[in-house]
């Protein structure tokens, strides 16, 4: 639900910064959700099987590691420089799913991200 005390929050100075928030959602969403659709897809290559496989003990486990750390790490309250400037609500959790997608290069499973057809987080869902 909507609260107004949302735009009080210094991290969101007007309305419009508050709506941009939540269209930012896809953006983060849709290569998360499209390399868990492709999981499936990837798993019928014998080689890339043998890869995830090897690396993550099956689709599963590896479905269950990156479903994981996105939700250990993507509503932390990380990526900004303290907790008051992480902002409150919508605000917060985005500045530290941002950061979690800042860090999937360094992820044991970015591999799969790229097999799955991943280039950016700047991409229509």
């Amino acid at each position: 639900a909507f609260f107004p005390g949302n735009l009080s929050d210094h991290a969101v100075p007007n309305a419009f910064m508050f709506i941009n928030k939540w269209t930012q959602l896809p953006d983060i969403l849709g290569p998360l959700v499209r390399t868990i659709r492709a999981l499936p897809e990837l798993e019928r290559e014998p080689g890339l099987k043998a890869y995830i496989d090897s690396q993550f003990g099956g689709v599963e486990n590896c479905l269950k590691t990156i479903l994981t750390d996105f939700y250990r790490h993507a509503f932390d309250g990380s990526g900004a420089s303290n907790f008051f400037d992480a902002g409150s609500c919508i605000d917060g959790r985005l500045t530290s799913a941002w950061n979690w997608c800042q860090q999937l290069p360094k992820k044991p499973y970015y591999a799969v991200f790229k097999l799955a057809g991943f280039q950016s987080f700047d991409t229509g869902f």
